[in-house]
């Protein structure tokens, strides 16, 4: 099969599309498009596609292990030609509702939910806290998942356990701090902070299978460990960069209005994409020009 066209798409989010193969497999196709604060961005970053692909398969080898994940494959002849590289054949999951958040520091919402509640997601945590402050324990702080274009809701458990069970509820707790932690221990040995991170799980002959796409620096944040300072915004090898850049006043874009963001400056597209660069490489040991496609 030469073109990802011949297939029949059954969904597309933000980055990602999905594609019908049978009734057991679906094509999950990584583009080069970037979100940030619910919007899809004009302007896509080269390889994005590849170097998310090649990292969720690092992540879901390194963890198989630990959880059953959905991927068959990623280099197969049922993969069409001209999206080889930045695909992956998985096995169709009943997917979970929840997007499962783990924190092992205190940032982004968090830190907002923190300054106003003293708590995240209903979990209380100690006063004194500041930006990037590294949590007594890794924190399960679930959210609903949000259709396109909205803004993902950050829930107690007891709002999943309503939602799916208590039983199931923490089973997704429980198995998403235990994956984080194993992540963020090999993470930390390659010199780099899993700040947090998200997951999301389907089931598969009754059993909890990983699913999506896994530790990429579109659903985590990255630090380098060697830069870290509690107080301050950490660098980052994530797409903070991209929201930094909307943010400030170069960018010209009011974030408080219904207009869409601006095109992102070369440099700023040459940066996001050396940085993503690094983090695969850094966080893998492989070289990325070595992946297929």
């Amino acid at each position: 099969m030469n073109s990802v066209d011949d297939l029949v798409r059954i969904a597309s989010g933000k980055v990602r599309d999905l594609y019908a193969v049978d009734d057991e497999l679906l094509l999950m196709v990584a583009s080069d498009r970037i979100s940030a604060y619910d919007h899809v961005l004009p302007t896509p970053i080269p390889d994005k596609g590849r170097i998310l692909t090649a990292m969720s398969m690092f992540w879901f080898e390194l963890l198989a292990p630990a959880v059953a994940h959905h991927v068959v494959a990623v280099d197969d002849p049922r993969i069409p030609a001209d999206v080889r590289g930045r695909a992956m054949l998985v096995r169709r999951l009943d997917m979970v509702p929840v997007e499962c958040v783990a924190r092992g520091y205190l940032t982004g919402s968090g830190l907002s939910d923190y300054r106003r509640t003293g708590a995240v997601c209903g979990v209380d945590l100690p006063a004194g806290l500041v930006e990037s402050s590294k949590l007594p324990s890794p924190i399960f702080t679930p959210a609903t998942k949000a259709d396109l274009g909205d803004h993902d809701e950050n829930v107690s458990f007891e709002v999943v356990a309503a939602q799916v069970g208590p039983d199931l509820a923490t089973e997704l707790r429980d198995t998403t701090l235990r994956i984080y932690a194993t992540a963020a221990d090999h993470a930390a040995g390659r010199g780099i902070i899993l700040a947090d991170t998200k997951f999301e799980f389907g089931h598969r002959d009754g059993a909890l299978v990983l699913g999506d796409e896994v530790l990429t620096p579109d659903s985590s944040r990255f630090w380098p460990a060697d830069r870290y300072r509690e107080g301050r915004v950490q660098p980052s090898f994530d797409k903070q960069y991209v929201r930094d850049w909307l943010t400030s006043a170069d960018s010209g874009w009011d974030r408080a209005t219904d207009t869409p963001p601006p095109p992102l400056p070369d440099e700023v597209t040459r940066v996001t994409r050396e940085r993503y660069v690094a983090a695969y490489e850094q966080i893998s040991g492989l070289r990325f020009d070595d992946w297929i496609g």
